[in-house]
């Protein structure tokens, strides 16, 4: 070979080099608007916060941000206190494995582990509870339907957060029954719509009775197993809250977004069947009486243990679904670009907390349509 052709070689391969780092650069989304969005908004996220998003079962974006001020800290260690745990481990950093309390995050879970039942045919959606829960026809409220528990409309008036901490004063699921039974009602079921914990906590009780085994155990073998959901439970308390009970981390949760997302299927698993997914996603609230709705909700509507960010859909899948928790955490599955994220944090304010959400999603989604 000369000498010409061996520098004309050379000069080849050194394009071809720059061409295909350049290809990698240009195939990474640009998140930087994404990190200063997080930094910028870390304050009011509770001074904690982890962001994760996943497309096409990989990893996009990984960022964890602590930087709590000293009224955050002061909180914490005040929680320490109340709740028997050290301060050192109640103020610990966030990252992607650190396990919290997702408050209304749960009802995702739960309600996908209702449609387990659902797809094994022991349980059907238009079934009602007084066929599983004699105590609720003894009180009135036994045609209360399945699809009415998982979309919040069963009709029974709510004691709001008071009844989770009733639930949890109780010796078991009977007991908790027996709570339930005992509320006034306030509209026919499948009439009006009262975000609440009463609802999957009915489903919760009729799956034990199908099954003969407990709400955690159940959890454990058809939804955090299948999903390598390993640090995910239910508090292991004799009344575990369906509603709002678990703890989970941001690893964990978005093995199960990316499942929801790939219609039941994970690693290869069918964990629900692709029908299940869609049906959870359709909006059953509209035209509804509204007698409560949280905040950070806006307009959106509500499927089954989520909600569907837009009120107005009907008689299709949701594009967008979600379901936020009371401590700031939020979660969604996006059909229509692909993709999942969660954004983990612990922080009780929730004033203006659903437009930080649509801006955050908006940065994301912009982020990853334009790679």
């Amino acid at each position: 070979m000369t000498y010409k052709r061996r520098i004309n070689c050379l000069h080849c391969s050194l394009i071809g080099c720059f061409l295909l780092m350049l290809q990698v650069t240009q195939a990474q989304p640009d998140f930087t608007r994404v990190d200063k969005w997080l930094s910028d908004n870390l304050g009011g996220l509770g001074g904690r916060a982890v962001l994760l998003i996943y497309k096409d079962g990989k990893q996009l974006y990984a960022r964890a941000e602590n930087d709590m001020n000293r009224r955050q800290k002061m909180a914490g260690k005040f929680m320490a206190r109340k709740t028997g745990k050290s301060s050192d481990e109640v103020l610990k950093d966030f990252d992607e494995n650190s396990k919290i309390n997702i408050a209304s995050c749960s009802k995702w879970l739960s309600a996908a582990l209702i449609m387990t039942f659902v797809d094994e045919g022991k349980l059907k959606t238009t079934d009602t509870i007084g066929r599983y829960l004699p105590i609720m026809t003894a009180n009135g409220k036994g045609t209360i339907t399945i699809a009415d528990c998982l979309s919040h409309l069963t009709g029974i008036k709510s004691e709001g957060l008071k009844e989770n901490k009733t639930f949890l004063q109780t010796a078991s699921m009977q007991e908790a029954m027996k709570v339930i039974a005992a509320l006034p009602v306030e509209a026919a079921p499948g009439k009006s719509f009262r975000y609440s914990s009463i609802g999957l906590q009915l489903a919760a009780a009729v799956i034990e009775q199908i099954s003969g085994k407990d709400f955690e155990t159940l959890f454990a073998e058809r939804i955090a197993g299948p999903c390598d959901m390993k640090q995910t439970d239910f508090g292991h308390k004799k009344v575990p809250l369906a509603a709002g009970g678990a703890q989970s981390t941001a690893t964990d949760y978005i093995h199960f977004l990316d499942m929801i997302l790939h219609d039941g299927q994970y690693n290869g698993k069918t964990v629900l069947k692709k029908s299940s997914v869609a049906e959870m996603q359709f909006n059953y609230i509209a035209g509804k009486q509204i007698m409560h709705v949280p905040e950070e909700a806006g307009n959106w509507g509500y499927g089954y243990g989520e909600w569907v960010m837009d009120r107005t859909l009907q008689g299709k899948r949701s594009d967008v679904a979600s379901s936020p928790g009371l401590f700031g955490s939020f979660p969604w599955v996006d059909n229509k670009n692909q993709y999942v994220g969660i954004l983990l944090t612990y922080n009780l304010k929730h004033k203006g907390r659903g437009e930080k959400y649509l801006e955050l999603k908006k940065l994301v989604d912009d982020a990853i349509t334009k790679y």
